[in-house]
């Protein structure tokens, strides 16, 4: 995944300063530039909803194909609301996930998409949390974890102040994170992943085992709600829990709706 998005994704020189002067990064997102790099996309897309090797023993009793199983059972709708929402922001999710993990170089868990209840919700709590422990299992100061919002308009319409959105929610994972890494783990455990358990656990107690702990807020806009002007002007961490430790990302791109059912589909048509 890591050789995909450094074909996919370029960073600006030049980052957005906002008028309280913090930076934006501002990267451009195009679709892989071939269609084997779009097939390996896809696979590892699909792996966050269903394991390949599980599709089979899921789908078995329904009557249903492969890719019909993804279609109807699995993946957000295409076109029935609030599926499409939903599908736009798993995809700003799991973009800003590789990016956390494979460019910032942090582990993220991946495993709150598999658990869903129905494919048309989003999972409640922080929407990624990235952790860094330099000498496990033994705890150091210096162990980081990060909290990123992260907020999607992929639709052709004007900035609709996404990354505000973004930057207000990632201010109340200052006191939700608790749960979020609660459930984190019970996720990792009913999973079998007792090393990524021990992981998780060395984050959920600050006070007696401190550790740096660092915001994130991310808009991942298309082209036409891309708005530098807006971005400069209504975007304010002013009242932010974690204010001195908070990075912004903007991802922008052209036809991303376009891009993300391409994503789906593949994605059911090549399980």
């Amino acid at each position: 995944m890591k050789n995909i998005l450094s074909s996919c994704l370029v960073k600006h020189q030049v980052p957005l300063k906002t008028d309280e002067g913090h930076l934006i990064e501002v990267w451009e997102l195009s679709a892989p530039p071939t269609t084997m790099m779009m097939s390996a996309w896809a696979k590892c897309f699909r792996q966050h909803y269903c394991a390949d090797t599980e599709i089979d023993e899921l789908r078995a009793g329904t009557n249903l194909s492969r890719s019909e199983y993804l279609t109807q059972l699995i993946f957000p709708n295409k076109s029935i609301a609030p599926g499409p929402g939903i599908r736009s922001g798993d995809f700003a999710e799991l973009l800003i996930s590789d990016y956390v993990e494979y460019l910032l170089g942090y582990w993220v868990p991946r495993e709150k998409y598999a658990g869903k209840s129905s494919p048309d919700e989003s999972v409640k709590g922080v929407d990624i949390l990235g952790f860094r422990q330099h000498a496990a299992p033994t705890a150091l100061v210096t162990d980081t974890l990060l909290a990123f919002e992260v907020k999607a308009q992929l639709s052709d319409s004007k900035y609709n102040d996404r990354l505000q959105t973004a930057i207000n929610d990632s201010s109340k994972d200052y006191l939700r994170r608790a749960i979020t890494l609660n459930a984190t783990k019970q996720r990792l455990r009913n999973t079998g992943q007792a090393d990524k358990v021990l992981i998780v656990q060395r984050f959920q107690n600050q006070a007696d085992q401190p550790y740096i702990y660092k915001s994130g807020a991310a808009a991942v806009l298309s082209d036409s709600a891309y708005d530098p002007s807006a971005l400069k002007t209504k975007t304010s961490i002013k009242h932010h829990q974690n204010a001195p430790n908070i990075e912004l990302v903007v991802i922008r791109g052209t036809e991303l709706m376009k891009l993300v059912h391409g994503l789906y589909e593949k994605a059911a048509n090549e399980a």
